[in-house]
């Protein structure tokens, strides 16, 4: 069975609704940023990477080995992260450990997680 999305099926224009509405849209390069944000949520290994960040920071030779995937790619998407200003990380000698950047990072993703669980 196909899900159909009811259309209106008048031509009122309801002006204070689309007014209001129009009024609260934040300008254009913020919503572009805000889209670009979600984009980076939209990979597994990266929520995978994020999730792992919850418990502890991590390195590069940790996250590769929790995830079974190679240090090249980890370090790929720690790029795109920290990018999005979603990861930090700060250095320890030769060995440099990635945190979540804030307490943002982790309503975001609860916020996800308990929407997909409802």
């Amino acid at each position: 069975m196909e899900n159909k999305i009811d259309a209106c099926k008048c031509n009122i224009i309801h002006e204070d609704v689309v007014k209001k509405a129009k009024n609260s849209l934040p300008e254009d390069e913020v919503l572009y940023d805000l889209a670009e944000l979600f984009k980076v949520f939209g990979d597994s290994t990266r929520i995978k990477i994020i999730c792992a960040l919850f418990q502890d920071e991590m390195c590069v030779c940790d996250i590769s080995s929790l995830l079974s995937v190679s240090q090249s790619a980890v370090s790929h998407q720690l790029r795109v992260l920290k990018n999005a200003r979603l990861v930090k990380n700060r250095r320890d000698g030769k060995v440099i450990y990635y945190s979540l950047a804030d307490d943002h990072v982790k309503k975001i993703f609860h916020q996800g997680l308990n929407h997909i669980l409802e």
